[in-house]
């Protein structure tokens, strides 16, 4: 009998490790004083029309951990281009529901990923959500997941070509060569 106890405690013990909180992610329809948030390219057209994505990076003493999925921009339209589909619930693995976690919502177009976007980026101020959903550890009954509340809009800035960059730096250096003749 001690032995099935210990086992059970065990298993309940590791089950409750694994633990993991969800947050909806969303930028349209969120209620409050702000319920709409657009995210906006630099001409002020929605990112959805180029074929816009985002993604939620959680954010951890200065690291930033992509979490799935890649969230589509809405591309029906001009005025539902800077709004995200969705409502999505993503989940943030080793955060146990009800604890609190900073996010960062970053956007993009062209390339699969922020890091690898080729024309336009940015990202959202980090976002502290207090309790995240989920089945809380040890059990109880589940939490609704927190919206972003906090979001606020941003613009995507140009990402230079690296032609352009390259370039710049000759310039630099001929006119530093010449300076010292």
């Amino acid at each position: 009998m001690k032995k099935l106890l210990v086992t059970i405690a065990a298993v309940l013990v590791s089950a409750s490790a694994f633990a993991q909180g969800t947050v909806t992610v969303n930028n349209r329809n969120l209620g409050g004083a702000t319920p709409n948030v657009p995210i906006m390219l630099p001409d002020q057209t929605g990112p959805g029309l180029q074929g816009g994505q985002a993604q939620l990076y959680l954010s951890s003493g200065g690291n930033f951990t992509a979490l799935s999925p890649v969230i589509n921009f809405r591309n029906t339209s001009a005025t539902a281009a800077p709004f995200l589909e969705g409502p999505v619930d993503v989940t943030i693995p080793g955060i146990a529901a009800g604890s609190s976690a900073t996010v960062v919502l970053r956007a993009w177009v062209g390339g699969s990923s922020y890091e690898s976007a080729t024309l336009f980026r940015g990202e959202s101020n980090p976002i502290t959500l207090a309790a995240l959903g989920g089945t809380p550890p040890g059990g109880g009954p589940p939490l609704t997941p927190p919206d972003l509340t906090g979001l606020t809009s941003f613009t995507l800035a140009p990402i230079p070509e690296p032609s352009t960059i390259a370039l710049a730096l000759l310039g630099a250096s001929a006119l530093f060569i010449r300076r010292r003749k």
